[in-house]
Formats: structure tokens, sequence, C-alpha cells
């Protein structure tokens, strides 16, 4: 596959605006493992090769080990996540397939005792971050380096 275009060099602005939502999420209450498991099962999800391979990286680098990593595909079968990462990616399930699953409150019953309001908030504005990485990646052919 080749590149479309190079969408970070084409419009400064609209980098700057997604830049500041990531800067944002980067001062969250979060924990880096759980962002990070978060921003892989969406591009898994997805099928967006750059993201994977960026997340993957920084997942590594945040001490994120290798057998979490190979099953976050697998997540419920897997026994190597907390509950509260379980609802995490339940939660990014439902709300990367929106179209299809428009959030049922089966999903909320099971996200919602593990995190504060305010946890709630970030998370789902970190699910819709790495959902648009993606749809740019995906759309303009950004590929791993």
């Amino acid at each position: 596959m080749q590149t479309r275009l190079d969408f970070l060099a084409t419009d400064k602005d609209a980098l700057r605006a997604m830049m500041g939502v990531e800067n944002h999420i980067a001062k969250g209450t979060l924990d880096i493992l759980l962002k990070e498991l978060v921003r892989l099962r969406a591009s898994q999800i997805n099928g967006c090769a750059f993201c994977l391979d960026m997340h993957s990286t920084d997942a590594r680098k945040a001490g994120e080990t290798e057998r979490r990593l190979a099953t976050v595909a697998a997540w419920r079968e897997a026994p190597f996540f907390s509950e509260k990462e379980r609802a995490a990616l339940e939660w990014t399930e439902s709300l990367t397939l929106v179209a299809q699953t428009h959030v049922p409150d089966a999903v909320w019953g099971i996200v919602r005792p593990h995190f504060t309001d305010a946890e709630l908030v970030e998370l789902t504005l970190l699910i819709t971050s790495i959902n648009s990485w993606n749809r740019f990646s995906i759309a303009f052919r950004k590929m791993p380096s």
C-alpha cells in the first residue's frame, strides 16, 4: 500500500486540534496501560496498522507484557485482564462499533461500576480520539515506519 496523503503535514490546524485532545487525555487520571489497551483494541477492530504498530510499541515502553498484547484481541477468553480493564475494553468495542451496537444498557451496566463520572468522560474521549486517528490513518494510508 502507498500513502495517499500526508495528513499530518497538510493541515497543521487540524493536527493541533487533534493533539489538543491527546494532550488533554495525557493529563487525565486513567492508567497508561489501560489507555494503550483501549487504543490497541479500537485499532484492531478498525484494522489500523499504523496505530497498532504505534500503540503496541508505546504499551511495551510503558511496561505492558507480550502476553497481554498478544491476547488483547481475545480479552474475553484470556485470564490476564482485570475487571476494570475488561469493562474498558467492552466500552471500547461498543463505542467503536456504535453504528451496530448503539451502546446498550447492558454495556453501560458493565462499565459504570468501575469508573467515576470523570473517568467515563476521559475513557470515552480516549475511544473517540483513537477512532478518529484510525480513520485518518486508514483513509490516507499512513504506513508504519
